[in-house]
């Protein structure tokens, strides 16, 4: 993970987290404010537990295809597509073809940073 208030973060130096047997994350750069970070799925499968939580949460899909869940809606994303999460609603995401989704959080996840 990179540090709180960097201005840069590099891809290629920042420690990408290995969260189960689908999903690794990459937390890129944030502040109080907000978070950029990559979620890399290595496999078709669930990725985590569908849930919800405080933070407004955009999406970009860099490459894959997800089925993502937001708010009892079911859409098929690929390379290109977005998505939005309101705070608090309910929301998971099925990784059809591996890929790499770009999440921005506001504000940022603390839970991301904080040790377990």
């Amino acid at each position: 993970m990179t540090e709180k208030g960097n201005v840069f973060a590099f891809a290629e130096t920042t420690p990408v987290e290995v969260l189960d047997e689908v999903v690794s994350r990459q937390i890129l750069t944030f502040n109080d404010e907000i978070m950029l970070v990559r979620v890399i799925a290595r496999a078709p499968g669930q990725m985590g537990v569908p849930h919800s939580h405080p933070h407004t949460q955009i999406t970009s899909v860099e490459s894959g295809v997800f089925e993502l869940t937001i708010g009892g809606r079911t859409e098929r994303l690929k390379a290109g597509d977005s998505f939005y999460v309101p705070s608090g609603v309910h929301h998971g995401a099925v990784c059809i073809e591996p890929g790499v989704l770009v999440d921005v959080f506001t504000p940022m996840r603390e839970d991301f940073v904080k040790p377990a």
